[in-house]
């Protein structure tokens, strides 16, 4: 098997799919219950104006908890790998934004809560949450490099 096949196989697609789906469904969930705290989140990257805080604060999670099960699921893999690789690079940007400006925040990923850690602490821990969402790209390009190369349900006739 080339490593083309490998990366391609539909065994390692499908596990990478039920893992990237479940980061997402799982970093979805505090912000379902909580949307207050996470539009704080939002406020606290400066940039996004104050009108949009709390319409993203709404709809990010959902959109995030929907591509997540989709790709547990199993559905729609190559749209909703599509859509989480287009929130992780907003992500690395944003982090990267407020990284570069010195702007020590709580990215607020999975825990919507304040972490009450030094301004070093949180700088690290954003550097490593830029790290995470690299790794998380991979995923995305594995699942759409695999699914480009997928023979079609119904060839054209």
């Amino acid at each position: 098997m080339t490593p083309k096949e490998a990366l391609a196989s539909p065994w390692l697609t499908v596990r990478v799919q039920i893992a990237l789906g479940l980061f997402f469904v799982v970093a979805a969930l505090p912000k379902l219950v909580d949307p207050p705290s996470f539009a704080h989140m939002i406020y606290n990257y400066r940039l996004v104006p104050g009108a949009f805080v709390n319409l993203m604060a709404l709809a990010m999670p959902w959109l995030e908890l929907l591509t997540g099960l989709a790709l547990i699921l199993g559905i729609w893999s190559r749209t909703s790998a599509a859509l989480v690789g287009a929130l992780l690079l907003v992500f690395i940007g944003a982090i990267s934004a407020n990284l570069a400006r010195g702007n020590a925040i709580d990215c607020g990923c999975f825990d919507v809560s304040a972490a009450n850690k030094t301004v070093e602490e949180r700088l690290t821990d954003m550097r490593f949450v830029i790290l995470r969402d690299a790794g998380m790209l991979l995923m995305v390009a594995q699942i759409l490099f695999s699914k480009s190369r997928a023979p079609l349900a119904h060839p054209p006739a």
